[in-house]
């Protein structure tokens, strides 16, 4: 479908909105693909890893890396994410196109580059500087599916845009587990070449968003470099800290989660593989829940419930024996899932035209210092308590608290761009 936007974003008779299954949005979700798969390496192969870059003693025995080791360098991988705020930013100056597309091609580079590590630390190097181009690679996406279609399509196609970066972090995970010992970490990291290779052409079909394109000639504005302005500083601090929150759990009940499946409770990579398999159909129930939720009940009460669901299923996964494991994974991408279209709608319809990339930025490195101090916490607490358990707990309490935030920013359900977040100098949606 097409049509034409409301407000201020969207002057000019030129600009056309698609639905959710327009190349738009599909060329973008791609893109959003490709960085899940290559994000997702380093937790599929985290047990692989850890035996690789472990220490062998004189018995012949290798206990591997300790586990506030692998906390610790995985933090310092989704540190790098915090790199991504100034590079999603650069997508209000230079154009959501040439952004993602080089994001993409740099991050998939290093991803394979990863393959050659010599040592443990060298590897989180080398993919501490991917990630940020991978992060800002999917926070562009989301908002070139965000400009391209309308109120009626942008929960769906946002949703789209999550499903293909799951879609991708569930491939890299089946892959490892159906090879099994067959394909080591070094194998796995150099298939980024695949995803790679492929780029071009998408970049033939990606197109800039109408929305960017006149954003000059339509409001008056221009794409130099500005300072985000004092009433929507409020909002984005806001969605900062919820974001931060989500990623507080986030690791340690979808990434961690490996890990521990394995080590702790001595389970094969096969039961895991069944879960991702699993994941597919829980993940996308759970992108149609939230998408719902955010269009019927508002974009702030789905987002919440959501989270809210994401900080118990952390809790489930590490107290609950037999298949907790399992199950609680399976919860986590439930409200991972449900999250995304409420969220990722809501960054995008707060902030105008003009900001609404540096935006995405800023909330990827929210999400960034949560999810370091998640893991880097949540692996400290597993081995100062000697309970994983008792650590889920301790970090989804103050989460589930922290969902009262959304009462304090405005519902945006069913308004354009243009009306709920309009460009300097006309009114702003007061907080």
């Amino acid at each position: 479908m097409s049509g034409k936007g409301s407000g201020q974003d969207a002057a000019g008779p030129q600009l056309r909105l698609f639905g959710w299954v327009h190349p738009g949005v599909l060329v973008p979700a791609a893109l959003a693909s490709a960085a899940g798969f290559a994000q997702f390496a380093a937790t599929a192969s985290l047990a692989d890893v850890a035996a690789a870059f472990g220490v062998t003693g004189a018995d012949g025995s290798n206990p591997g890396l300790s586990d506030t080791t692998l906390g610790i360098g995985l933090a310092v991988i989704r540190l790098g994410s915090l790199a991504a705020m100034p590079l999603a930013a650069a997508a209000d100056h230079i154009g959501r196109r040439k952004l993602a597309l080089a994001c993409t091609t740099g991050g998939l580079a290093l991803t394979a580059l990863a393959a050659l590590a010599g040592g443990f630390w060298w590897f989180i190097a080398v993919l501490a500087l991917a990630r940020p181009l991978l992060s800002a690679t999917n926070a562009v996406a989301a908002v070139i599916s965000a400009e391209v279609t309308d109120s009626r399509n942008r929960s769906r196609a946002v949703a789209v845009v999550g499903a293909t970066y799951g879609m991708g972090a569930g491939l890299i995970v089946l892959i490892r587990a159906a090879a099994g010992d067959a394909l080591g970490f070094r194998a796995l990291f150099a298939m980024a070449l695949v995803p790679l290779a492929l780029t071009p052409l998408l970049a033939r079909r990606l197109k800039e968003t109408g929305l960017y394109e006149n954003l000059d000639r339509s409001t008056g504005t221009t794409k130099r470099r500005r300072p985000i302005p004092p009433h929507l500083r409020s909002r984005l601090f806001v969605l900062a800290v919820l974001t931060a929150g989500a990623g507080l759990v986030s690791g340690p009940a979808t990434t961690f989660v490996f890990y521990f499946s394995e080590t702790v409770r001595g389970m094969s990579p096969a039961p895991m593989a069944v879960a991702v398999v699993a994941a597919g159909p829980i993940g996308l129930l759970g992108l149609i829940v939230g998408r719902w939720g955010a269009d019927r009940l508002g974009r702030r009460l789905s987002a919440a419930l959501a989270m809210a669901v994401l900080a118990g299923a952390a809790v489930v996964t590490y107290n609950v024996p037999g298949a907790g494991v399992i199950g609680g994974y399976l919860l986590a991408i439930f409200g991972a899932s449900a999250f995304t279209p409420a969220s990722g709608v809501m960054s995008a319809e707060l902030f105008p035209t003009s900001f609404r990339s540096t935006a995405a930025g800023w909330l990827t490195a929210g999400g960034v210092v949560g999810a370091v101090a998640g893991l880097f916490l949540f692996g400290l607490l597993a081995d100062t308590l000697g309970s994983f358990g008792v650590a889920a707990i301790l970090l989804a309490v103050p989460v589930t608290l922290l969902t009262l935030l959304y009462l304090l920013l405005p519902e945006t359900a069913g308004l354009e761009l243009g009306d709920s977040a309009p460009e300097i100098g006309t009114p702003p949606l007061q907080m």
